[in-house]
């Protein structure tokens, strides 16, 4: 009997065939939903063990000459800012604030479509979960195409409140605003008046890292000291206590929270924001709020306590007071545990990036955006390579600077800031 004789040349063509129906399986959008989070985090996972991003430390090197007393911080009277949405906020607070209504002990809003996060899609997903409850039918897969456009290369990590409130206003029949300095208190009356919102927190699961959360409050029970939340990540009904989020969770994003509401009942809305209602007060009370916790808190706390003031003052387009504020959160950034340190701070919040550029501190803005790039397992901070080209552009890095706002391009697809500095440098 005459045996058969291995043929290289048609093993190798039964390899490439099974390599290429591996791809275009893994390609086939239901197998790509379910695996490719999977690829990606364990990508992610060996890139922080070999280079943990815990130690990679930012330090600022075009130092103030002046020191600023923060203790002491006023806020300057400057320009009030545009609003976010298609509907004009009050130019001034009201005059007189109604005595509050006394609230019910608890409350529980019903009606929301629950949904679990797609992978890196907590934005997307809370925002539906919240639009379900004023009768909108779509769900995260609609909010990711406008939120996440780059989300089929696992790219663009961050959605902005602002960004959902776009979406909001863009998108639909609804109206939203985005502020920061929520207070326990005012969530509160928001439920009780019937609006659910959405607040940006911080999270840290067991062994895994600090990383920016969304969740939807939809409840509170004053007798057991918690909200009820709609978390896409962990599960529907999530209680969270009062001390948890105000104390440990909420300050990591400058307490900051979401309102969607019905265009009718604006004027509710902007009644029970009082004087937030007005962003440059909103901002200058945020300010305030967190240089008192500057002299109260330590550690981990009082980094964000520095970073919100940092960020609160950008809004009131005091730079300089900003650069400042930024430089002390980043000198108490290396003092902190490595466990503590939460490193993708500069992946969500661009405050520092905004304030050294526009105190011309173009190296300082290049090299923060090198650190938290560095800690990225893909490239998909648009807004940090957006600041990053802006600065490159400072220095008179024409060529390096259109690479880094087309790889802002690749991370959000027609991210409008890096399509308009490519249209000033001619491409």
């Amino acid at each position: 009997m005459k045996s058969r004789r291995f043929n290289p040349i048609v093993f190798s063509l039964i390899l490439l065939g099974l390599a290429a129906l591996a791809v275009g399986l893994y390609s086939w959008p239901p197998i790509n939903e379910r695996l490719a989070w999977r690829v990606a985090n364990f990508q992610a996972q060996v890139r922080e063990f070999l280079n943990p991003p815990e130690q990679q430390v930012f330090v600022p090197q075009e130092l103030p000459t002046l020191a600023v007393v923060l203790a002491t911080f006023t806020p300057v009277p400057a320009t009030p800012l545009p609003t976010e949405g298609p509907t004009a906020t009050p130019t001034a607070p009201p005059s007189e604030t109604p005595a509050p209504t006394p609230l019910p002990g608890k409350v529980t809003l019903t009606g929301i479509k629950h949904e679990y996060q797609k992978f890196n899609n907590c934005g997307p997903a809370t925002l539906s979960m919240n639009l379900s409850f004023w009768g909108w039918q779509g769900d995260q897969l609609v909010t990711r195409q406008f939120l996440r456009p780059g989300f089929e290369q696992m790219d663009d990590k961050n959605t902005s409140p602002a960004e959902m409130a776009a979406f909001v206003n863009e998108q639909t029949q609804l109206r939203a605003l985005t502020r920061v300095n929520g207070t326990l208190p005012l969530l509160k009356q928001f439920l009780a008046a019937g609006f659910p919102i959405i607040i940006e927190r911080g999270l840290q699961l067991p062994d895994e890292r600090w990383e920016g959360h969304y969740v939807l409050l939809n409840g509170y029970d004053d007798a057991k000291q918690k909200f009820v939340a709609q978390d896409a990540l962990i599960m529907p009904d999530l209680p969270i206590p009062y001390a948890e989020l105000e104390e440990a969770w909420w300050r990591d994003f400058n307490y900051q929270y979401v309102v969607v509401y019905p265009p009718e009942r604006e004027a509710e809305v902007f009644a029970m924001l009082g004087p937030d209602a007005n962003e440059f007060a909103n901002y200058q009370r945020a300010a305030e709020r967190a240089t008192q916790e500057i002299a109260t808190l330590t550690g981990r706390n009082q980094f964000f306590a520095y970073y919100n003031l940092g960020g609160s003052l950008v809004g009131l387009q005091d730079y300089a007071g900003a650069a400042q504020a930024f430089d002390k959160a980043f000198a108490l950034y290396p003092t902190l545990p490595e466990e503590e340190r939460p490193y993708r701070t500069w992946w969500y919040l661009h405050g520092p990036y905004e304030a050294y550029y526009h105190t011309g501190r173009y190296r300082d803005v290049i090299n923060l955006a090198d650190t938290a790039l560095a800690t990225a397992s893909e490239p998909g901070l648009e807004e940090v390579l957006y600041w990053k080209g802006m600065a490159q552009v400072g220095i008179s890095q024409r060529t390096w600077a259109i690479e880094s706002f087309k790889a802002a391009l690749k991370a959000h697809p027609n991210y409008a800031p890096a399509v308009k500095a490519l249209e000033e440098l001619g491409e």
